[in-house]
């Protein structure tokens, strides 16, 4: 993750702003004066010191790679962070220009494995690719990675299972990508047909489970199955609450997997967590979601995708804000204009003024949020084109829709998500790994 701070001020920008739920982080040179302090933004960093991830816990997953022919699931979240000691590294480039760039110091699980002599063959990329920089929706492409030379399959696009051919020279597969928690975030589809091509050639699947951001709640409407697509496979609520690892246990026991085969699963669990735990991402886990407040407003703010409302992108604010022309500019008195940027090549309203709300400032949510997408509704002066065919396929259901429709208020709609929820809670708990 980067941002930028006054070159003079480093260390004590960091220590004042960053904070679980608010802003990002980098990693830079500390002194041993500033030990103390650098222990504190640690914990403020991932909300707890003691949280290790699996892929952290080489010594659990190691003996499992040995000797095998190896695949890997993974993007640019798929990384083996550093000690406290190197937690902050400033950018040598930016050191001249009166602003500091701070990264946060990692090495890529990929490059972590071979350097440890385990024989990978191949590595598997899912939206937005392996590095991480394609746009929502983009086709990425079969290539070569110009860092290891190892060839890079697309698991987006078309080919969204792995096929026998691709696996045919693998003995396991490994799968560590950071998700965020919303059913609409595509990698736990990529995660379904991972285990699905898994178990139909009898290929274990070795997880590395990360924390979920949005894990502390439950909410939305459960997924209808005539409903579902890519961004919806499973009878699940929008938010879930569980991690991937537990994820995909679910989809193991509840038999989701074609013809009901089951994958051969082993989860290494992350350690010191609970789904209470505050855990603030170090790395973006995908171009349109720069930050924790942007993680934290997904959920809610997505709905929009499926209306003509702009949801940010185009602009360094995505997730974080919501306009279009055609609301009423007296209700919404923010101003934003879209233009293409990183992860987002041709945003909606692209150069047009849009009239909407920054929600920068807003707390966060343990809850879906749909006053928002209400309130755009009611004071829209285009009501007839407000919704698109995308915006059921995000609820999973029409009745949402409907409900915006016919005036119903949020407490309203939120009681008819009363029993799936209810329903869905107690499945969840079958495979929680996590208290």
């Amino acid at each position: 993750m980067k941002f930028i701070v006054f070159k003079n001020t480093v260390l004590l920008f960091v220590l004042i702003m960053i904070s679980c739920g608010n802003v990002r982080k980098g990693e830079g040179m500390a002194s041993k004066e500033n030990s103390n302090h650098l222990d504190e933004t640690l914990k403020q960093v991932q909300g707890d010191t003691n949280i290790v991830v699996g892929a952290n816990q080489i010594e659990k997953y190691l003996p499992i790679l040995e000797g095998k022919r190896v695949g890997v699931v993974a993007n640019q979240t798929s990384v083996v962070f550093k000690g406290k000691d190197s937690l902050f590294w400033i950018d040598p480039e930016t050191r001249e220009t009166g602003f500091e760039k701070l990264v946060f110091r990692n090495t890529h699980l990929v490059d972590s494995l071979l350097s440890l002599k385990i024989n990978i063959i191949k590595v598997f990329a899912p939206e937005h690719g392996f590095r991480g920089m394609a746009d929502a929706g983009e086709i990425v492409k079969d290539g070569i990675d110009t860092k290891t030379q190892l060839p890079i399959i697309s698991l987006y696009g078309n080919n969204k299972k792995p096929s026998k051919e691709q696996l045919r020279d693998l003995d396991i597969m490994v799968f560590d990508i950071q998700d965020v928690g919303a059913r609409f975030y595509t990698y736990i589809s990529t995660l379904h047909y991972v285990m699905e091509a898994c178990a139909e050639n009898n290929i274990p699947l070795l997880i590395l489970d990360r924390p979920n951001p949005n894990g502390h709640y439950v909410d939305g409407p459960v997924l209808e199955m005539e409903h579902k697509s890519f961004v919806g496979m499973h009878p699940i609520p929008v938010v879930h609450g569980i991690t991937i690892g537990e994820y995909a246990q679910m989809i193991n026991g509840e038999k989701w997997l074609a013809n009901e085969v089951q994958c051969n699963l082993t989860v290494i669990p992350i350690e010191n967590y609970s789904h209470n735990s505050c855990y603030s991402l170090p790395i973006n886990p995908s171009p349109n979601l720069p930050n924790d407040k942007a993680i934290n407003l997904y959920p809610s703010l997505c709905f929009f995708e499926g209306t003509n409302v702009s949801a940010g992108r185009g602009t360094n604010k995505q997730f974080q804000i919501f306009g279009s022309p055609f609301l009423n500019p007296e209700q919404f008195n923010f101003e934003f204009t879209t233009k293409p940027n990183e992860g987002a090549k041709y945003p909606k309203h692209e150069g047009k003024l849009c009239y909407g709300k920054d929600l920068t400032q807003f707390e966060n949510l343990n809850a879906l949020n749909l006053a928002w997408l209400i309130e755009a509704y009611n004071n829209t002066d285009k009501k007839s084109e407000f919704f698109n065919n995308f915006f059921v396929k995000l609820a999973g259901t029409k009745k949402l829709q409907q409900q915006i429709e016919q005036g119903l208020t949020e407490e309203r709609i939120k009681a008819t998500w009363t029993e799936g929820l209810s329903q869905f809670k107690k499945t969840r708990q079958k495979y929680l790994l996590y208290p």
